[in-house]
């Protein structure tokens, strides 16, 4: 993304990673959370300074694809972003892994599909983010870890089939995250298997830098 004298729209959706505990209110200090969304805002603040883009966080702790098509036109279409991005899956797997009522047939496709045949429809010029879902053994994933591999693995190919077919970027993570376990045990990057440490979210900060950014 480069300098430009027009403000453009980044926005972001998701479940509890994206949020980072985003507050509700117009408060600066608080409305992008304290993860990975903010910490990009802050780069492309410092990078581009008065030419930085207006970032938007809108994810909602425990969404699954399904929430996120729910709330689609007030939280996306109705903001009309210049880019979008996307991080979904580890509560669409939780449900169906524990046997919840809300996991009782597997939507994340379907939903996930009809969040992007929307979005081309409507808002064709938007460029589409689609950040790879992930996981580590750690903590309780640990007993039902082959279960949530398998799953993991289903939605990642899901994901860059999808950014493939509807010509989104795709940003890969799962693997960027095991390479990092050579660096430091995986609880110093997502510290229940799932949720990042303010380690693993400067990890994902960065590749998605590294991968949106140039364009």
């Amino acid at each position: 993304m480069t300098g430009t004298t027009e403000k453009r729209t980044i926005l972001f959706i998701g479940d509890s990673i994206t949020d980072g505990n985003r507050g509700r209110t117009d408060d600066p200090n608080h409305i992008l959370g304290h993860g990975y969304v903010f910490q990009i805002a802050g780069r492309l603040g410092l990078e581009l300074g008065a030419g930085a883009p207006h970032v938007v966080n809108r994810g909602i702790s425990g969404d699954r694809a399904s929430d996120l098509y729910a709330r689609w036109n007030e939280d996306v279409i109705s903001v009309r972003p210049d880019v979008l991005s996307i991080l979904v899956g580890v509560n669409d797997a939780f449900h169906l892994i524990h046997g919840d009522a809300r996991g009782a047939s597997d939507r994340y496709k379907r939903s996930y599909t009809h969040l992007l045949e929307e979005t081309r429809e409507i808002l064709p010029e938007t460029r589409i983010v689609l950040l790879e879902p992930f996981l580590l053994p750690v903590g309780a994933l640990v007993e039902k870890w082959p279960l949530w591999e398998a799953k993991l693995e289903q939605y990642r190919h899901t994901v860059r089939e999808l950014a493939e077919c509807y010509a989104c970027t795709f940003v890969p993570l799962q693997q960027l995250l095991d390479d990092a376990r050579g660096k430091a045990p995986a609880e110093h990057w997502l510290w229940d298997g799932i949720h990042p440490t303010a380690a693993g979210h400067e990890l994902i900060a960065r590749q998605w830098m590294d991968v949106v950014s140039p364009s």
